[in-house]
């Protein structure tokens, strides 16, 4: 894998992406960033949850000369949702230079866009209906554009949109460079980029398909704010003899590391931040059972030598399907079985096909458990215990006191004394996590919900037509060939949910 650190970045966009929390660079953005900081037109075919987005605007960002109060980079998304998301991921990669980026779709007040684009930003992030409104009113030059970015250009071909780009991009300089993302390559697409790129590099990254027969999935829906607390319930539960915790990025480890602590757990982190010799001593600590489990980003997990772990609980959705791989491989070992637990919000539930496609296997719904059957869970482990150490039979020194407790007291209440003695309560203390971005997958779009942006995105573009375009509001043309791709179905929301006594 190659670090961030190695491709040549200014120390302000360096800063930003390892503030991120971005430690090494996936496939397609090691492949892709240096010829995109060369200028190179470049067709990147990838799927979605590859990390595409900052493939292309790291080297856009690098690009921009902040001391230029004009529009020098522009981005088209297929949906107002990916707009959104792109410009929030491109504003904190540029935020140590301080660029100004700004999202413009449809359904949102133009008047507003308008006065945001008096103040000059460097990016443009768009869909292409209110792109083309925005050129048409004149309230938008592309004149100063150098990088034009065709991000999900499939997409747009299933919505109709082709028409719309080939304007945008006949409405920017010849001489620029662009850089066109698509999980699949029809011909439309490959006309286009023929008229309208230079002589471009293709980068392909295809997920790998890989089996992982001896681990038992299952995700649990949750919501952000409730995930911690759901963890703690599993761990209570479950009481896993090695257990390691995935979170997405450096600061979400350390955070979870000092909350399990804050819970009564004895939890230590390790990411790439951390010197060699104290990763040595925590993995120590962790293969000698001194602490209970082991919370870890994708690249401090990698090659690690750890034999017993039988729990593996995904906090965050990773980057990239390939480490959901990595990740689990860390259970179910030499033959054992393992169980890997993903934790969902419901923004990120299409995301379920993308990781069910690369490991093969269908994941198992498993309701959250509830704080009593915590405490239940923590009662039948303590039950379990007093089982083994009555079958050790090594109990004579300690039957006298038994007996004289046993007079003035009947046997039950006795037990239930050394069972509320014995139980670790859950632990309710206040504990705060910075929330991560969810991870988001284009199937979660659904075919009406496409038809629905795309007359919102067109109405104001037809607005500034004059109406020339008459109906609902809908492009009258043809549409493009082929079904869109609607997603996979899943059964598992009809399947009744996994218990997660196990």
């Amino acid at each position: 894998m190659t670090k961030f650190e190695d491709l040549g970045l200014s120390q302000a966009t360096l800063e930003a992406v390892l503030k991120m929390g971005f430690e090494e660079a996936t496939p397609i953005q090691s492949e892709t960033i240096p010829m995109g900081l060369a200028g190179k037109d470049l067709i990147g075919q990838a799927q979605t949850g590859t990390g595409k987005t900052a493939a292309f605007g790291i080297p856009l960002v690098e690009k921009i000369d902040v001391t230029k109060d004009a529009i020098q980079g522009i981005i088209i998304a297929p949906t107002r949702e990916l707009a959104i998301q792109v410009s929030e991921e491109l504003y904190k990669i540029g935020s140590g230079k301080r660029v100004r980026v700004l999202s413009i779709y449809g359904g949102q007040d133009i008047s507003r866009q308008i006065r945001s684009l008096k103040k000059f930003p460097h990016i443009i992030v768009g869909t292409p209906g209110r792109v083309l409104d925005h050129i048409n009113r004149k309230t938008m030059r592309l004149d100063t554009v150098n990088t034009v970015i065709l991000d999900e250009a499939d997409e747009m071909l299933n919505m109709g949109f082709i028409e719309d780009i080939e304007t945008i991009l006949a409405s920017t300089p010849s001489e620029r460079q662009t850089l066109l993302f698509s999980a699949t390559m029809p011909a439309p697409i490959q006309r286009m980029a023929e008229k309208f790129m230079k002589d471009p590099q293709i980068v392909r990254v295809k997920m790998k398909e890989m089996t992982v027969p001896a681990i038992e999935q299952f995700y649990l829906e949750v919501m952000e704010k409730n995930k911690f607390d759901v963890l703690t319930r599993l761990l209570d539960i479950q009481s896993p003899e090695l257990a390691i915790i995935f979170g997405r990025t450096k600061r979400r480890v350390d955070e979870l590391s000092e909350a399990l602590t804050l819970r009564g757990y004895t939890a230590e982190g390790i990411h790439g931040d951390l010197t060699q010799a104290k990763r040595m001593q925590v993995l120590r600590k962790f293969k000698e059972g001194t602490i209970d489990v082991l919370v870890a980003t994708d690249v401090a997990a990698r090659g690690l030598d750890i034999s017993g772990v039988t729990h593996v609980y995904n906090f965050d959705i990773p980057q990239d399907p390939e480490s959901y791989v990595h990740r689990i491989g860390r259970t179910g070992r030499a033959g054992k079985s393992g169980m890997a637990l993903t934790f969902i919000t419901p923004r990120e539930k299409s995301y379920l096909s993308v990781l069910e496609r690369t490991t093969k296997r269908k994941m198992e719904r498993m309701t959250a458990p509830t704080l009593d059957e915590a405490l239940e869970g923590q009662q039948r482990a303590v039950v379990d215990k007093i089982v083994q150490t009555i079958e050790g039979n090594n109990l004579q020194y300690y039957k006298r006191a038994a007996n004289e407790l046993l007079e003035e007291n009947d046997a039950s209440t006795v037990i239930a004394a050394v069972l509320k003695m014995l139980t670790k309560e859950p632990d309710t203390t206040p504990v705060k996590l910075t929330e991560e971005a969810p991870m988001h997958s284009k199937r979660d779009r659904k075919p009406q919900d496409r038809d629905r942006r795309r007359r919102d995105d067109n109405r104001s573009y037809n607005s500034s037509r004059g109406g020339e375009r008459s109906g609902s509001g809908d492009r009258d043309r043809k549409k493009a060939p082929g079904k869109p791709r609607t997603g996979e179905k899943r059964t598992s929301g009809k399947s009744k949910p996994r218990s997660f006594n196990r």
